[in-house]
């Protein structure tokens, strides 16, 4: 039999529920509740009545099969019914407030102001900025030049300078290395001063200052008077040694020009003549090589850095600058001071270096005759040339022709072109 269909009292349906609401969506949402507690309760219908009409199958008696124990019968007890009461009922959310048109322009404004406020704020600095980088540009730009530097960028030079010359005082000793690790020739870089080959007879240290002067024997009344000869090099070809770091060539065929009464015409590089060049008549030392080998000789294997990114060990040989000047000491000035600098140049003054009286008296600042234990060559400066490992390549002047002691800051080559007038490491 099948049960009498039960309906549950809808308890929705009352209109004193107070979760009971008026708009459409609630109702929709009732509405569906409902169908699917009726679908359940169809199902536990369809259930009983399957259960009611069911017969199990009879034994045939004339069958001689053994007859099989038929299973128990169950009887299926209808689910009971399912009442809306005992569905969770969510309690529902109240809907967001209506957007206050007034508060959103409100909100609006306040962020616009404070964006346009940062907005114009941002412009300003960047004009601002701008203007001040354009015309901190153009001020160094067009300021006065001073050895192919604008004068900002050449006092920044020099105060670098200054502040490394308190703070080491040229003081530091470089790291020296044992002889075999030194090359076999250093790489040739640099043929200014150098672009003819020396005749070594004519070749005179000329050496300006020196206290007391007319007392030594090799004391002239015009030094500029002594004149080198130079000849062509008839075969230019390679210069480098095969464990040196990259191809250099000698310096090509070159004649020194003269002036108009003959005489061999001075600065034919590119930097021009020294400004700090002798006067004539200018009385001072003529100095011979033998002069030179009287001082006491040392060896250094030390590291050659050339401003150009490069180095090389080497082994020097030769007299230590510091030992020439005290053999000849500097003339005191009018104050009863020694002089500050040092200037060097090559034969008419192709090339020329100044330096400080404190570098020149380090211990490692050496005037070189031998490299990697023989005579120096043409192309590396024969027959003296500096070796001063505290400074880069470029202040180790080659073919050494005049050392004067000077209290004024001397001219110097790669200073006129640009380049640091200290160049130390």
């Amino acid at each position: 039999m099948t049960p009498e269909k039960q309906v549950p009292n809808d308890p929705l349906k009352t209109s004193d529920d107070p979760l009971k609401m008026s708009d459409g969506r609630e109702e929709r949402e009732e509405r569906e509740k409902r169908r699917e507690i009726e679908k359940k309760t169809d199902r536990s219908d369809r259930v009983g009545e399957e259960s009611d009409d069911y017969e199990p199958e009879r034994p045939d008696s004339n069958s001689t099969e053994t007859p099989i124990a038929a299973a128990p019968i169950v009887e299926d007890t209808p689910a009971p019914p399912v009442t809306v009461s005992a569905i969770p009922i969510t309690a529902p959310v109240d809907a967001a407030p209506e957007p206050d048109p007034a508060a959103i322009e409100a909100s609006n404004k306040a962020v616009r102001s404070k964006s346009g406020k940062r907005t114009r704020r941002s412009f300003v600095i960047a004009a601002a900025a701008a203007a001040a980088a354009y015309t901190g540009y153009n001020w160094i730009d067009k300021s006065e030049m001073i050895g192919r530097q604008q004068k900002p960028l050449r006092t920044a030079f020099n105060t670098n300078a200054k502040i490394a010359r308190e703070v080491f005082n040229e003081r530091g000793i470089a790291p020296t290395y044992s002889k075999d690790k030194a090359v076999s020739e250093l790489r040739f870089n640099g043929p200014y001063g150098l672009r003819q080959e020396l005749v070594f007879d004519s070749w005179r240290l000329k050496l300006v200052g020196v206290a007391n002067a007319p007392k030594y024997k090799q004391f002239v009344p015009d030094v500029t008077a002594w004149e080198y000869k130079e000849i062509d090099f008839v075969q230019p070809g390679s210069a480098h040694s095969d464990d040196s770091k990259g191809p250099a060539e000698k310096p090509a065929v070159w004649t020194r020009a003269l002036n108009g009464d003959g005489s061999p015409m001075r600065g034919q590089e590119e930097a021009g003549d020294s400004d700090s060049d002798l006067d004539p008549f200018t009385p001072g030392l003529l100095l011979t090589l033998d002069d030179i080998k009287a001082l006491p000789h040392h060896e250094f294997v030390t590291e050659f850095k050339c401003i150009e990114g490069w180095s090389e060990i080497v082994h020097w040989g030769g007299y230590r600058l510091a030992d020439l000047i005290a053999a000849y000491p500097p003339a005191r000035n009018a104050k009863g001071e020694l002089p500050k600098y040092v200037y060097m140049e090559t034969p008419y003054g192709d090339y020329y270096c100044g330096y400080n009286m404190t570098a020149c008296t380090h211990p490692q600042s050496l005037l070189t005759t031998e490299m990697s234990g023989a005579p120096l060559s043409q192309l590396h400066g024969a027959p003296i040339r500096l070796h001063m490992p505290i400074k880069y390549g470029y202040k180790q002047i080659k073919r050494i022709a005049l050392i004067a002691y000077t209290d004024k800051q001397p001219d110097d080559y790669w200073t006129k072109l640009g380049y640091d007038w200290y160049a130390g490491l």
